[in-house]
């Protein structure tokens, strides 16, 4: 530890002075401080730039450029009390007549009484003398309207009628339930169908014991819903089926009542869609164009941690409110990619016979040129559109191409923007990124290298400083012993 003296035979405020000359010799080292930090908010700013893009992006692959989007569609149904339709992938509206003559039921076993009302022991104690590996099959009608086997084998001495059960539940076509009141099981199909459930002890006796199989069982047969489509009379093993790219589903059965019902397209949720895309699109266009102008305040560098000291939390944010603005000003990837969006959504799509450009679907460019380039929707045009042809639109975002001009809009704006967030992270990187492997962070580590070179630097100086100061108050304090020691030797 090194010993100061500050001021004793002086009188003199050392620390003071030499705080005061550090303040000068640290001013190279606020100004790479304040260059650090200019880069960093540019470095953010690009990031919050490529978060926009791909959030774009996202929306266009996962929304805008789904067949799933446009056919959404509104069906109307004479009595959704006795059935209800919805769209899966018919890309055509739809319509027809049903009548449910009767519903599909599931297969049962009921067992006789077991006696058993604690269905947490295991099997040897409720069953005495059961012993050796229980193995059982069961065989269930699946969603396929298939019979399937599966076959299980359990331990008498370490299973309880609780595993039994459980292990039927997960992993049959079953569902097995016992009552405690009663006594008494029951094996429920999961699926309906014209099938039987049938239950086998392959080895040992444990559905026997269970009342499960024998004279004591009471198995009912699942049946198939019966329904005349379009004056077809017809079976399906389930209430819930597909025909032609839409799903029904049986709710009640009047063999006596007709419903009809018929789709159209679901203008309102594909014209949300769409307007959510413009919206999306729209705040990029315009965060473009405000960092591409931002004015750039040079008079209003970042604050050193000595200029914040002296200053209050509002004059700080209106202070960095300048220090922040035109980071990215006039920036060429940003301002190509712009250039680049408004053609992608401009020019008309080669390759299609109906809907090819966005002016068809009353989708422009708005009016006032300081919007600079964002897009504004005539939603009656819109809805037209998308009532007339649905597909024309979906094709219009995303149709494949070889080229740039067969391309649908979606597929031109991703490219777009895949090619500028690549740019972006080549300077900026991303949150994960580490400094070395973007031209920001690459920069950023060479001023961190100067700043810890020079704050070496700075130490040793302020040293030096100390020992001047030191050397001249050991001296000042010898001439003052001496002038003591003359004094009182004249006197």
């Amino acid at each position: 530890m090194v010993m100061r003296i500050s001021g004793l035979a002086s009188g003199m405020d050392i620390d003071s002075i030499v705080e005061n000359l550090m303040k000068a010799e640290r001013v190279p080292l606020d100004k790479l401080e304040q260059k650090k930090q200019s880069m960093e908010w540019q470095r953010d700013d690009f990031r919050e730039i490529n978060t926009m893009m791909f959030n774009l992006d996202k929306m266009l692959f996962d929304v805008v450029m789904k067949q799933s989007t446009y056919i959404k569609k509104s069906v109307n149904i004479s009595d959704p009390n006795l059935i209800s339709i919805n769209n899966k992938n018919s890309t055509v509206d739809f319509s027809g007549s049903i009548k449910v003559k009767s519903l599909a039921t599931a297969s049962r076993v009921v067992s006789g009484s077991t006696g058993v009302t604690d269905s947490s022991k295991t099997l040897d104690q409720l069953f005495p003398g059961m012993s050796g590996t229980q193995k059982i099959k069961v065989q269930a009608i699946n969603s396929k309207g298939e019979l399937e086997e599966n076959e299980l084998e359990f331990d008498p001495s370490t299973t309880t009628l609780n595993d039994v059960i459980s292990q039927v539940n997960q992993k049959t076509g079953v569902t097995m339930f016992f009552d405690s009141q009663t006594g008494k099981l029951s094996a429920t199909s999961k699926n309906t169908g014209a099938e039987s459930i049938t239950l086998t002890d392959v080895s040992g006796d444990l559905f026997s014991n269970l009342k499960l199989t024998g004279s004591e069982a009471v198995s009912t047969k699942g049946t198939n819903a019966l329904i005349e489509y379009n004056g077809i009379e017809t079976t399906r093993t389930s209430n819930t089926f597909t025909i032609n790219g839409f799903e029904i589903t049986l709710k009640q059965a009047d063999p006596n009542k007709e419903v009809t019902f018929n789709s159209k397209p679901d203008v309102d949720a594909i014209a949300d869609t769409i307007v959510k895309f413009v919206d999306e699109y729209n705040k990029l266009v315009e965060k473009l164009n405000t960092k591409l102008t931002e004015k750039k305040y040079r008079d209003f560098q970042p604050l050193t941690s000595e200029q914040r000291k002296a200053m209050d939390e509002k004059d700080i944010e209106l202070w960095e409110e300048k220090a922040k603005s035109g980071t990215l000003r006039g920036d060429s990837v940003l301002s190509s990619s712009l250039t680049k969006m408004r053609t992608n959504l401009y020019s008309p799509v080669s390759g299609l016979s109906g809907i090819n450009q966005l002016a068809e679907i009353g989708i422009s460019t708005t009016k006032n040129y300081l919007d600079g380039g964002k897009l504004e929707i005539d939603m009656d045009k819109l809805k037209e559109a998308i009532s007339k042809d649905p597909n024309g639109v979906y094709s219009l975002f995303a149709q494949k191409g070889d080229t740039t001009a067969e391309k649908g809009l979606g597929q031109r704006l991703r490219d777009s923007l895949k090619s500028t967030m690549e740019s972006i992270e080549k300077k900026a990187g991303k949150d994960s990124s580490v400094n070395n492997t973007f031209s920001i962070g690459r920069l950023l580590n060479n001023v961190n290298d100067q700043m810890d070179s020079l704050k070496s630097k700075l130490v040793d100086i302020e040293s030096r400083y100390y020992r001047q100061f030191t050397a001249m108050e050991q001296a000042i304090q010898k001439a003052n012993s001496q002038s003591a020691y003359l004094m009182q030797f004249f006197s």
